[in-house]
């Protein structure tokens, strides 16, 4: 089976329209107040790997649902007017993610490059995902 447009294709259209953070300048957002990490990691993922601190989980599959203040799922935390920067294990699902939310109208939306693997392989802090999740 050939398709029109492969995963490869489609994420790197994605890479071109999108902001991507580097670990260092998403380091730097951990404690600003005005910015939201949200991480749209299958929550198996969550509970093998841990999380970015303070990271608020919103399934990928959930994500547009939970975004759209329209969706009867429409969570509050993506209507406060804070930067979303979202991530997943190797910035593949984010990239596509964030293209898809800024096509949905949200400005403030950009991922993290590399992912949660390469922030954790960088030493940056990881937290355990608690019993009792935000999602």
């Amino acid at each position: 089976m050939k398709l029109k447009i492969g995963y490869e294709e489609l994420i790197a259209r994605a890479m071109g329209e999108i902001e991507t953070l580097t670990l260092e300048q998403a380091e730097q957002l951990l404690s600003d107040s005005n910015t939201v990490f949200v991480d749209i990691r299958d929550v198996r993922e969550l509970e093998r790997e841990g999380m970015i601190p303070n990271a608020f989980h919103a399934p990928r599959g959930m994500l547009e649902f939970w975004v759209d203040p329209d969706s009867p799922y429409f969570k509050p935390i993506f209507g406060e007017g804070k930067r979303i920067v979202l991530y997943c294990a190797s910035a593949w699902r984010s990239s596509l993610s964030t293209q898809t939310l800024q096509n949905m109208g949200l400005s403030d939306v950009c991922h993290l490059g590399g992912g949660f693997s390469a922030w954790k392989k960088a030493g940056l802090p990881v937290q355990e995902k608690s019993a009792k999740s935000q999602s």
